[in-house]
């Protein structure tokens, strides 16, 4: 059984979802010196080739952690649309059956 607990509610998927809304636009793309490119720094490029927005440099971060936060620019809006997606069948399916 699901712990009612731990359910996302529709405010905090609003709350995400304006996060998200909130960043740079995507796609974000992580480049990692000596393995996507051969000289500079560790980075995160937004927007796309023709519309680029200011890289993002990262001090800490290991290459998976900034992968991570690369791919959830474009992620998390997959994520969300399906969550709501699930929500409404889930809702049309639990009305009374006539």
């Amino acid at each position: 059984m699901i712990n009612q607990s731990n359910r996302l509610s529709d405010d905090e998927l609003n709350l995400i979802q304006n996060r998200c809304d909130s960043a740079a636009p995507g796609p974000w793309q992580s480049y990692v010196e000596g393995r996507d490119h051969s000289s500079g720094s560790n980075f995160i490029m937004t927007g796309n080739e023709h519309e680029r927005g200011e890289d993002i440099e990262l001090i800490g971060a290991t290459n998976n952690d900034q992968d991570f936060i690369a791919h959830a620019r474009q992620d998390i809006p997959k994520l969300i649309n399906e969550i709501r997606r699930l929500k409404q069948f889930i809702a049309q399916n639990m009305q009374p059956k006539k």
